[in-house]
């Protein structure tokens, strides 16, 4: 599986963007994917995440700001950050789980994006 993420840059305090994430090879082994990000200076973290099933999850710092979707025929991701605020500035990463059941025990894998950067000025 190989990841791409695209769509970050520079927007003002209040702006919006939107953070897309194609997936490619091996697609349909993926399960589960996520946004994570990573700020100067901080560990990674998780943004949000959803199922295959179409179950999302979102962290509390970015609720009800951002909204994760994906579109499942055309294995691609989407983040839309709406009023965003300068500690929204960070690496965006793209991750996904994949599962195969064809071996003895299923093979889990961890697949990365190499991230896109969101900066918010104020």
């Amino acid at each position: 599986v190989q990841l791409q993420a695209s769509g970050g840059g520079l927007v003002q305090a209040g702006g919006s963007l939107r953070l897309s994430c194609t997936a490619s090879g091996s697609s349909s082994s993926i399960k589960g994917m996520a946004w994570h990000r990573q700020a100067p200076g901080r560990q990674r973290e998780l943004v949000a995440a959803i199922a295959n099933d179409g179950r999302t999850n979102i962290v509390e710092a970015v609720k009800g700001r951002f909204t994760i979707s994906r579109d499942n025929a055309k294995n691609i991701m989407y983040l839309q950050m709406n009023s965003l605020k300068p500690e929204d500035t960070a690496v965006y990463y793209c991750n996904a789980l994949s599962i195969v059941f064809t071996t003895t025990p299923p093979k889990m894998t961890d697949y990365w994006g190499q991230g896109t950067l969101v900066t918010v000025s104020s």
